[in-house]
């Protein structure tokens, strides 16, 4: 009974963080599995089974993100439905792939993706508004499409919509405004986290008891994060996305080398 109280204290803040950063949850979730059950003594999740629980996560935070950053006009439809398309396939693939790939390499595709989310994240954008225009948002499609089709596919192999890369390849290749960016990122990655868990489920890999408190929690804390979200300045919203992926990142790479 403990591990459920733990599961759903542990998605109460990562839903809090993915409605107030656009992400799916899932890179800071999952760590956090891995490692806290061991410090109340209950026995640790295995990788694969942290990346079925992270995935039911990142699909419930992304439909209360959504809900509050489409509430402030932070979403832009024609980058949601060009990436959104594009990533679901993507992810489909990958989630399903990943049945066939050990938790070893699992885990280390996921440190790769965080350490280079964490990097982009830090490096500065230029003329970043605070309150961007949806509506007139321009955007390179193929950059869009090549973006959402890498990280659809490595994101689905680890049980990530893959948010955390996403928002920073959003606004540093396909050149798209932070906060605009951190909304239409909840919309893409719903769709690619649908995909992962259908794939997911098919191939039993979702332990569905443990998710019941994932999904008590989630909504209400995403919407709460989104609200605070667009009170906070752009600049602190990366600092705080950046330090959060780079301490996941650290994580994985030191269970990596243990």
């Amino acid at each position: 009974m403990e591990i459920y109280f733990v599961i759903g204290g542990l998605s109460l803040i990562t839903g809090f963080l993915s409605g107030l950063l656009g992400i799916g949850g899932g890179i800071i979730l999952a760590p956090l599995l891995l490692y806290v059950p061991p410090v109340f003594g209950l026995e640790p999740l295995g990788m694969r089974d942290v990346a079925g629980l992270t995935i039911v996560q990142g699909l419930l935070a992304c439909l209360g993100g959504v809900l509050v950053h489409r509430k402030f006009q932070f979403i832009s439809e024609k980058l949601s439905l060009i990436m959104g398309t594009t990533i679901f396939i993507a992810a489909g693939i990958g989630g399903a792939a990943s049945g066939f790939i050990s938790n070893e390499i699992l885990l280390f595709i996921f440190a790769c993706l965080a350490f280079v989310a964490a990097i982009l994240m830090i490096t500065p954008v230029r003329n970043d508004s605070e309150k961007p225009d949806a509506a007139r948002v321009k955007f390179r499609w193929k950059r869009a499409v090549s973006v959402a089709s890498g990280v659809g596919l490595l994101g689905g192999m680890v049980g990530q919509g893959g948010s955390f890369i996403l928002i920073p390849l959003m606004s540093s290749y396909v050149k798209i405004p932070t906060r605009i960016a951190i909304g239409s990122n909840l919309a893409i990655v719903m769709l690619s986290s649908l995909a992962a868990f259908i794939s997911k489920a098919a191939t039993h890999q979702i332990q569905w008891l443990l998710t019941i408190p994932i999904v008590l929690t989630v909504i209400p804390f995403a919407y709460l994060g989104g609200y605070v979200s667009s009170k906070i300045s752009v600049l602190w919203l990366r600092r705080i996305l950046a330090s959060l992926i780079a301490v996941a990142a650290l994580w994985m790479w030191l269970s990596l080398l243990r």
